[in-house]
């Protein structure tokens, strides 16, 4: 090969919901990389060849979700593919996208639903880059079936005590106070996992249920109230303690 043609260093993989992308350094000058993906069972295949940039996305070549994949990132010129000689290389870690893709729960805000006292929340099984014959994405859930479970927290809005429930599927029903706001989101949980066994969090949403000015402003309505309490009182005290004096001063006259 060509040893005066430095390697790539910092090799990461990226993945989440199972779209992944590989990284590494640094910037080429006068040279460019070409990306091999090698399974532990599947034939070599090559990405992003020839290419300037520092990233790949290789979602494609890492379909089989179970296998372990090593990168090669290879060091070339312009003419490096052609010769027979085998250009400098680096090599990344393992990535087995089963037990290493990240994954996110996305909770639609039109999926909330208020019926009295329950607070009903659902379809947020996100989809992977992958399909299914007919064209279709697979979700999530499709991957992991069993091995994937979802929590879901919840508190009254404005308050810090948080609640969790757990539930197999993608759907939740809890009980709450029917005149109470509540804020709530999503996370994922891989049990069987040695490693990044919780997901992403989704986003925070809350319910609305018509919050009138006690909610909005409690603390501040309260300091008000009291403060006004308390001025009247003492207005009252003073008042009698004056229309008392004055009556003594009539007595004695």
């Amino acid at each position: 090969g060509n040893p005066e043609l430095p390697t790539a260093v910092n090799i990461t993989w990226s993945s989440i919901n199972f779209k992944t992308i590989l990284q590494w350094q640094p910037k080429p000058s006068g040279y460019f990389y070409t990306v091999e993906i090698h399974g532990q069972t599947s034939n070599t295949r090559k990405k992003c060849i020839q290419t300037t940039e520092t990233e790949c996305d290789v979602t494609d070549v890492v379909r089989n979700v179970k296998e372990t994949y090593t990168a090669h990132i290879l060091s070339v010129t312009s003419s490096g593919m052609d010769n027979f000689e085998e250009p400098p290389f680096a090599v990344s870690e393992k990535f087995t996208p089963y037990n290493q893709s990240n994954f996110c729960s996305l909770v639609a805000k039109d999926s909330t639903r208020r019926n009295g006292s329950k607070l009903q929340q659902g379809r947020f099984n996100p989809l992977t880059p992958y399909t299914f014959p007919n064209g279709s994405f697979l979700s999530v859930r499709d991957i992991f079936q069993h091995d994937l479970e979802y929590r879901l927290y919840y508190w009254k809005d404005q308050s810090s005590g948080k609640k969790a429930e757990t539930s197999k599927s993608h759907t939740f029903e809890v009980s709450v106070d029917s005149t109470k706001n509540y804020c709530f989101y999503i996370q994922g949980i891989i049990p069987s996992r040695r490693e990044n066994r919780s997901g992403q969090e989704s986003l925070v949403l809350c319910t609305s249920v018509g919050r009138n000015v006690l909610d909005e402003y409690r603390a501040e309505v309260f300091i008000i109230i009291a403060v006004i309490a308390i001025a009247v009182i003492t207005l009252a005290i003073v008042l009698s303690v004056v229309l008392c004096k004055r009556r003594r001063a009539r007595s004695a006259r």
